[in-house]
């Protein structure tokens, strides 16, 4: 299977800058060979991760491996076991620290299901955001109903973005 990914790469070269690592969670993998051969070819690569691997995170960024990194922040503390089925958000936090007091490019963003996260609790994230050091922009991009694991479906409950104490400069993405 990764003989197919670098087959492909290899016929990408010059024409593509960067490659994602996404879906599900990047981080269960042992991505660090799978970075050094997507680099040999030339290529940046973008880490798309919940934060649960800061290990794996920290040993990445220090072989520059790793050119930018999606932090995907699930849910308050209170929330994060019901929201995500683990009890990972003390890891999420090492992830979001190490991120802050790195040189890499980063951000933060969480996705919206009115179902499950509220203003109140955004206003909360933006607390841990502020308090943990990050001062960029929390991206919070809506939920897209598509076929997922908790059968959720597209939220009929509008959002008053009004009520957010934006304590952090918020972009809403689509």
């Amino acid at each position: 299977m990764l003989e197919d990914l670098y087959s492909f790469l290899k016929k990408r070269v010059g024409l593509l800058d960067a490659v994602v690592l996404s879906g599900g969670e990047a981080s269960i993998h042992n991505l660090l060979p799978i970075c050094k051969e997507i680099k040999e070819f030339g290529f940046k690569i973008k880490l798309d991760t919940n934060g649960s691997n800061p290990k794996l995170l920290e040993t990445l960024l220090k072989r520059n491996l790793i050119d930018f990194v999606s932090l995907d922040f699930k849910s308050t503390k209170e929330k994060f076991n019901y929201i995500t089925k683990s009890s990972l958000y003390d890891r999420f936090i090492s992830s979001l620290k190490f991120l802050v007091n790195s040189s890499i490019d980063y951000e933060v963003r969480t996705t919206l299901h009115r179902d499950l996260l509220d203003e109140k609790d955004i206003n909360e994230m933006q607390n841990v955001l502020r308090e943990n050091g990050y001062k960029k922009t929390f991206y919070i991009q809506n939920f897209l109903e598509e076929e997922n694991f908790a059968n959720l479906e597209q939220s009929n409950i509008s959002f008053d973005s009004s009520k957010l104490d934006k304590k952090l400069d918020i972009c809403f993405r689509n």
